[in-house]
């Protein structure tokens, strides 16, 4: 098979040149464009979840010796969630040659966060059998680079740290509740209030629930500190 001009050049990004150019065509082929043969992403994207997981587990292992695995787990997560894979796709445009049915297309498909996380797990477990673990390990620490030293910073989780101080102080666990909805389907923003039962309440925007909620416990939080 012969990559186009275009999948040439997403390479070049990708850093990784296929002896089997097949694996990359179906890493890049959303289900709805696949035919009843099965040769869309979805099988790959199982595949790369499963080598991403164990090489971040690995890296964190090596950058900390000394964590416990209390320490560990949100450092993972964060590395692996759907949000940071999107982000790692957008670096390298792979929503530029995905391939996808209309009906994605027209709503916005190449930007959306789900299918550019996906996206991604299925290049990786393209080139874990292309070119084995090796090869897949070195892609994926290149391109997540400061993301696994920097991790710390991505795995403060806010809605925790709320819901340990309400408990702290006898109070019920926070309330999140969606407020607004705006913005088309393919790029919906969500509005989300972080409340607790004594009264405070904080409220924030974002594309993703999570996110929403993640920010509105963090404004909460913040307000809290500052009244004591």
């Amino acid at each position: 098979m012969k990559l186009s001009a275009e999948l040439r050049a997403f390479q070049d990004r990708l850093g990784y040149a296929f002896t089997r150019p097949e694996l990359l065509a179906q890493a890049i082929t959303h289900a709805s464009m696949s035919s009843a043969t099965r040769d869309d992403n979805q099988r790959l994207e199982f595949l790369g979840d499963r080598v991403l997981g164990l090489v971040m587990a690995e890296a964190l292992l090596a950058l900390d010796p000394g964590a416990t695995e209390g320490q560990l787990a949100p450092r993972f997560n964060a590395l692996v969630r759907k949000e940071t894979c999107a982000d790692v796709a957008r670096d390298i445009d792979l929503g530029a040659v995905l391939r996808l049915g209309r009906s994605e297309m027209l709503s916005g498909g190449r930007r959306k966060q789900a299918l550019l996380g996906d996206g991604i797990e299925a290049v990786i477990a393209a080139v874990y059998l292309d070119g084995g673990f090796g090869v897949a390990k070195e892609t994926i620490l290149r391109l997540w680079g400061a993301r696994v030293h920097d991790v710390d910073k991505d795995a403060r989780d806010a809605k925790t740290a709320l819901q340990e101080w309400a408990q702290a102080r006898g109070l019920r666990p926070p309330l999140y509740t969606e407020t607004a909805r705006t913005g088309p389907d393919h790029a919906p923003r969500f509005t989300i209030s972080a409340s607790l039962e004594n009264g405070a309440e904080q409220a924030a925007c974002a594309g993703s629930k999570r996110q929403a909620e993640q920010a509105a416990a963090a404004a909460l939080l913040a307000e809290l500190e500052k009244s004591g």
